[in-house]
């Protein structure tokens, strides 16, 4: 029987496999497409799921534990390089797997703090927070498919074919 742990990382790994290859299928020369004023670039959208593992590990480590983060500075920007964004966020993925794989169990139900509202911190398991996160990576891609689609790449399956990769 599996873990809960087991099955997280399972799905992580899933999951990340599905969002890098709708990343690989992103074409280079359209990196600056912003679909509206208030939408990010591709290349900013394609950043947060790097951003969103920094996150993790930061919250991992409860480093919210004294408030809420404030504003957006000292945001690193996305790398200019398509090429080292994806290498960076293999990276980050890799450390951020290996630190959830190497928590006991204890250690997935310890409490962090996370906002549960604008400025406010509540109380989240490293476990919920985990899955959370996961969540999110997933609600991003699908973000980005779309930019894809709006940049003429061709969207690849992810849960079904796609009307780029028919399953018949």
């Amino acid at each position: 029987m599996s873990t809960g742990k087991q099955e997280f990382l399972e799905t992580y790994d899933e999951e990340h496999a599905k969002t890098t290859r709708v990343l690989k299928a992103y074409p280079k020369d359209k990196l600056d497409l912003r679909p509206h004023p208030k939408s990010k670039t591709a290349r900013e959208l394609a950043f947060v799921f790097i951003l969103e593992r920094l996150l993790g590990t930061k919250v991992w480590n409860d480093g919210y534990a004294s408030g809420p983060p404030t504003g957006g500075a000292g945001t690193p920007k996305p790398p200019e390089d398509w090429d080292e964004l994806q290498a960076t966020l293999e990276k980050v993925h890799k450390d951020f797997r290996d630190l959830v794989s190497s928590a006991s169990d204890g250690d997935l139900e310890k409490n962090v703090h996370f906002m549960s509202g604008p400025k406010q911190m509540a109380p989240i398991s490293r476990k919920d927070w985990i899955w959370f996160l996961l969540h999110d990576q997933i609600h991003h891609r699908g973000q980005f498919s779309i930019y894809l689609r709006m940049a003429d790449g061709k969207v690849p399956s992810i849960y079904g074919p796609s009307g780029d990769e028919p399953w018949i």
